[in-house]
């Protein structure tokens, strides 16, 4: 079985039917959305990895039917053993550096206060300071 469940929307790229894709081992999730286009291509990518390496067997041995694979093919596959084709992530790379005492010092939390503050104050100070501009013309 195929690790991971699929969206139906990889299934019609990669040429596979829902309705197939239950019965040879990968599970669909109908209400799932893709979101961006690299996962669909990794994920059509995978499909058809994993469509090509599948051995499916007849259901009787004399009776061949489309989609099953050749008599060749069947002598020759093996059971795969614990997961198959795992999803492998890349891990971020993450930096560490020593605590100065400049970052011990910042303030954060007031500096973020102090921005917030002046951005909601900005109309009426750019108002007031239009104002002050015009009785001095006066």
């Amino acid at each position: 079985m195929l690790v991971a469940s699929s969206f139906s929307c990889h299934f019609f790229v990669a040429g596979i039917s829902d309705k197939v894709a239950g019965t040879i081992g990968i599970v669909v999730d109908h209400r799932r959305k893709n979101r961006s286009l690299e996962s669909l291509q990794a994920n059509v990518q995978r499909l058809k990895t994993y469509k090509a390496k599948l051995v499916v067997f007849p259901r009787r041995s004399r009776k061949f039917k489309n989609g099953d694979s050749a008599p060749e093919e069947l002598a020759t596959a093996t059971q795969v053993q614990g997961l198959y084709m795992p999803i492998v992530r890349e891990r971020p790379f993450v930096e560490f550096t020593k605590v100065t005492d400049e970052m011990k010092s910042f303030k954060a939390y007031c500096k973020l206060r102090l921005k917030r503050t002046n951005q909601r104050h900005m109309g009426a100070r750019l108002k007031k300071a239009a104002e002050a501009e015009k009785e001095e013309k006066k």
